[in-house]
């Protein structure tokens, strides 16, 4: 038999998946609320698919130390992505050119986290002593 505030609880959570779930179906703007955030993280996901290639992409140590730098990694990687992406895109939208092309949907439609343009299996020369280019 279960104890009484656990089922006071439980029956609680229903109500409240119920009024959720009554706001979900009623409430176009939530639903597209929920499902830009759903999108979100996806496109994380599929950058971390990307990045993280080998292996089938999973973490194949079982001790926390080498699981914890494989992490770190990633996520170097990713915010490193997403910095110089951000950066190119800066020097593009500053061109006089792009000044009121784009509108404020156009803006926040913007991401920094693509990854079309990088080649994971190639060589690449990393000058340690050059900056990129940036114009302010």
């Amino acid at each position: 038999m279960q104890h009484p505030t656990y089922r006071a609880l439980a029956e609680l959570g229903k109500a409240v998946k119920t009024a959720f779930l009554c706001d979900y179906l009623r409430q176009e703007s939530l639903r597209r609320e929920i499902h830009e955030g759903l999108q979100v993280i996806e496109s994380w996901n599929s950058a971390n698919d990307f990045i993280l290639y080998g292996k089938g992409g999973e973490f194949t140590s079982n001790r926390i130390e080498e699981q914890e730098i494989q992490m770190l990694g990633l996520h170097l990687l990713q915010v490193s992505l997403v910095y110089v992406n951000t950066l190119m895109m800066q020097q593009v939208l500053s061109e006089p050119e792009w000044q009121g092309q784009l509108t404020g949907a156009d803006l926040r439609a913007l991401t920094p986290l693509k990854w079309q343009h990088i080649n994971p299996y190639g060589t690449f020369t990393l000058n340690m002593h050059e900056r990129l280019p940036l114009r302010v």
